[in-house]
């Protein structure tokens, strides 16, 4: 991924502002190691950090139109650019880059031409010849994306918050899915596909169908000029982004210039039987598979750089942030510069645990809804961040926005839960792979159980964060924690010292109001907690929390603050792509 910054109508043009910008955007490196570019033109500045996979030889930004008044500073990957060449024939393209048809497209359509993009993006265009400006972000909000304002009146864009938080008196995450412009001076939704509503499909479960569709979503993500790969932990999600990978690799640009042996990667602890999974699904796609080990001291010893880089406090967050932090320097160290991922399957097809409670289909999809349109702030924020930390870009083609599409739009009838029948969690999806005579996956992979990770991670990664924790958060300090922090007030030892290394770095309020809070059992949205009467008295994130459902699900008449450490944090992993952890 790449690093934008952006400063517009502000009142200084002076040397000293243009200085400025390039520090602030120097905040911004590791996401962008390639080229760092700067264009101003008056009171307006567009700085560009780039990771280069696409046309790494010319496609340096800023980017232009033939005569330069159009103005365009880009992170993300366009996968329709070249259908998008053809109806701008008459056009003429300055680089082979994926995003030269941004500004082409605002010359023939005028801000209308987001919902136009196949991608992941985040831009910052700017039309010289009026002054204006145009900033948008991709459908769920794959790429990151921050607007601040000034007291000069100037709007700030930067893809992380370190790149405005000292600048702007006001900043908030932007809205993905949304576009800001100047003309209007607000902003505005260009993604509103029918599940937005919430309102509930209808249309009958295709297996075919929705293969199809991912096996497209999977495909489109091949395009790539450099050397690349999969996470691989050996749960679902991944091991289907592996297989259809390997499946398709061979007849693409990418296998000329790297070859057609697909690479897997996969962190974890010492000795964790997800490792073994992990081998095991390597083995059967034939990957060349790279196995990374960590200690519990080398994640403690991340977390404040951890903190720094995903920009949140979010327990779950930093929890699974870490080994994939970890996990993506190893990988960037080989010389790999994007991964594919598989985020955003677990909103989409309800795979939490929690989901076998819903009351209905129609509160099934609800929920389904409410969770993608959350993804911007935990797995994606996450998986963004966490790889452009060491300039490495993750694509995540369950977030495709045609998938989706097809995907929400199948009667949630035939997503529910229903043992009696057969059908675990993401039933539809697993049955949807299920092909007797070219199996994408051995059967006990395709079929087996969901399990979370970051909540849960195991005895020794989990029980070392809370000892870490409890050396430094006191009991007074706990006792005061609502004067300390009265928004979003930490409940235990280890979310307070999480929130001090927090506010060191970001100490603004709009910094703390950009992380969500609020109740929440086994990842569910507050709206979920409703479901069964007992998790009112179990919150808290972990997969065992879902009483009633988890096979090792906590007691229901003992509350979840008074069970002992070891018991609470011996929750199975999530299917987090890559990452393998010991419990």
């Amino acid at each position: 991924m790449c690093g934008i910054l952006a400063v517009l109508g502000c009142s200084d043009d002076s040397q000293a502002k243009r200085v400025r910008v390039l520090e602030l955007s120097r905040r911004l490196k590791h996401r962008g190691p390639d080229w760092s570019g700067l264009y101003q033109h008056g009171d307006c500045y567009l700085a560009h950090q780039r990771l280069a996979i696409i046309d790494p030889a010319s496609g340096d930004q800023p980017l232009f139109n033939e005569d330069k008044s159009i103005v365009v500073t880009v992170n993300g990957e366009i996968y329709n650019h070249e259908e998008l060449r053809k109806k701008l024939a008459h056009h003429k393209f300055r680089t082979g880059s994926d995003c030269d048809v941004i500004s082409h497209l605002y010359e023939e359509y005028g801000e209308d031409f987001v919902d136009m993009l196949d991608g992941i993006f985040s831009f910052v265009l700017l039309d010289t010849r009026d002054n204006s400006f145009v900033v948008a972000r991709d459908a769920i909000g794959v790429t990151s994306l921050y607007i601040g304002w000034g007291l000069d009146g100037s709007v700030w864009i930067s893809s992380e918050l370190k790149g405005l938080n000292d600048d702007c008196e006001h900043f908030e995450s932007f809205p993905p899915g949304h576009l800001y412009s100047s003309k209007s001076g607000g902003f505005r939704r260009w993604y509103n596909p029918p599940w937005f509503s919430e309102a509930i499909p209808s249309v009958p479960y295709d297996p075919l169908v929705l293969r199809r569709a991912f096996e497209n979503a999977v495909t489109k993500r091949l395009m790539t000029d450099v050397p690349f790969g999969v996470l691989l932990s050996g749960g679902l999600d991944s091991s289907l982004v592996a297989s259809i990978t390997a499946r398709y690799l061979a007849g693409t640009k990418a296998a000329k210039q790297w070859g057609a042996q697909l690479h897997s990667f996969c962190v974890g602890l010492e000795g964790s039987p997800d490792l073994k999974a992990a081998r095991e699904v390597a083995d059967y796609l034939g990957t060349v598979h790279h196995e990374f080990h960590f200690t519990v001291q080398d994640g403690i010893d991340a977390i404040e750089d951890v903190i720094y880089h995903i920009e949140t406090y979010d327990v779950t967050t930093i929890r699974a942030s870490t080994p994939m932090f970890l996990m993506s320097r190893k990988i960037k160290s080989l010389g790999v510069k994007m991964v594919i991922s598989g985020e955003g399957s677990d909103e989409i097809f309800g795979g939490y645990l929690y989901f076998h409670k819903a009351p209905d289909k129609d509160e099934f999809h609800r929920e389904t809804c409410r969770k993608i349109k959350a993804l911007h702030q935990y797995d994606c924020l996450r998986a963004n961040k966490a790889t452009s930390a060491w300039g490495l870009e993750a694509r995540v083609p369950f977030l495709d926005k045609e998938f989706i599409n097809v995907a929400m739009s199948i009667d949630p009838e035939a997503k529910m839960i229903k043992k009696d029948e057969g059908r675990i969690e993401k039933w539809v999806l697993r049955r949807a792979f299920d092909d007797e005579e070219h199996p994408y996956l051995p059967k006990h992979i395709l079929y087996r159980q969901k399990e979370q990770f970051s909540d849960g991670v195991g005895y020794s990664w989990i029980d070392g964060l809370k000892a870490h924790a409890a050396r430094h958060v006191t009991d007074k300090m706990m006792f005061n924690a609502s004067f300390i922090f009265p928004h979003n007030t930490p409940t235990t030892k280890e979310a307070y010292y999480y929130r001090m290394i927090f506010e060191r770095f970001f100490p603004q309020n709009s910094a703390r109001l950009t992380v969500p809070g609020g109740a929440s059992v086994a990842c569910s949205t507050a709206k979920a907690v409703e479901w069964d009467a007992a998790w009112k008295n179990n919150l808290d994130p972990s997969g065992r929390a879902a009483l009633g459902v988890h096979l090792s699900a906590y007691d229901a008449e003992t509350p979840l603050s008074n069970k002992p450490s070891k018991v609470i944090d011996s929750i199975p992993r999530m299917d987090f792509p890559g990452v393998a952890i010991q419990s």
